[in-house]
């Protein structure tokens, strides 16, 4: 990566200074290339790609302040987003984390409470993103299960179908499509404000014990979407869940949807990273399995 254009092109549309001298690279997850900045203003952090991601940067970007036009959550304060010859980057405000406390879990989970109660009338988003570095179709719908069977489980079977998941686990997540129905028994399902990606690498907090989320894939849905995700991969512990019920309470039966909402990113583990997530998806289709008898 040219991180000399880069610092050329913020100074020029934000008027920042960068000392490229002082680059430290970062951890930035499997997909980007991410480094912190040091400028004449405040440090940076700066997530880099090829130039055909810019899209995937500019709605991580315009996620972030819709999170944060909602008055819940912090997020970190986008600075730019932009391309620069075969290169495209997002530039964020730098945030200090530091151990994740048990004050922050508790307002973390009464953030994500509120940023829930922003509603709308349709399910999805204005304009597709990605979910990693998967598209995610986020046409607007007026029907929670049409949305998520078409929108989320189908485009990823598909996907899995090109890239190897065996017939069995095929036919099993086929079969589940057509009975959707069976996991919401007339609930009302609001189109809530949507992290989207909210597992525990995705949220932090500083030395003032604020606590932000990033890397959101936004959009409306239900709320039990993200806080399935939240026991994905661990890293939440009681208090989260309790501040959260305590804000507002989940719906009797959430249970039974954990591994419907969570078989959606276990698909899209094993569609970017391979057979390694197989036994996973195989397991989570296997428990659900009783619902399509």
């Amino acid at each position: 990566m040219n991180l000399i254009e880069i610092s050329t092109e913020l100074n020029q549309r934000v008027g920042i200074r960068c000392n490229i001298e002082s680059v430290q690279v970062v951890s930035g997850g499997s997909i980007n290339s991410a480094y912190k900045l040091l400028t004449d203003d405040c440090p940076l952090f700066l997530k880099t790609n090829k130039a055909d991601s810019i899209e995937m940067f500019q709605s991580e970007a315009e996620g972030l302040q819709t999170l944060r036009d909602s008055g819940s959550v912090e997020v970190p304060e986008v600075i730019d987003v932009g391309c620069v010859n075969e290169q495209c980057y997002l530039a964020l405000k730098w945030i200090d984390f530091v151990e994740k406390t048990t004050d922050a879990e508790i307002q973390l989970g009464s953030a994500l409470a509120n940023q829930h109660r922003c509603v709308t009338e349709q399910y999805g988003w204005h304009r597709d993103n990605t979910i990693g570095s998967t598209l995610q179709i986020n046409i607007c719908s007026s029907n929670w299960i049409e949305f998520f069977r078409d929108r989320r489980l189908c485009y990823q079977l598909e996907l899995a179908e090109k890239r190897g998941l065996p017939k069995n686990q095929l036919v099993q997540g086929y079969d589940l499509l057509k009975i959707l129905d069976r996991f919401f028994e007339d609930r009302d399902i609001k189109a809530s404000l949507l992290h989207g990606d909210l597992w525990s690498g995705n949220w932090g907090c500083d030395i003032s014990k604020k606590t932000y989320v990033y890397d959101p894939a936004v959009y409306y849905g239900d709320r039990e979407s993200d806080l399935a995700m939240t026991r994905l991969f661990g890293g939440f512990s009681d208090v989260f869940y309790s501040a959260y019920n305590k804000s507002w309470q989940l719906d009797y039966g959430w249970e039974k949807r954990l591994d419907l909402y969570n078989l959606y990113h276990l698909l899209n583990h094993f569609n970017l990273f391979g057979h390694a997530y197989l036994e996973q998806v195989a397991t989570c289709l296997q428990r659900l399995g009783h619902w399509t008898k």
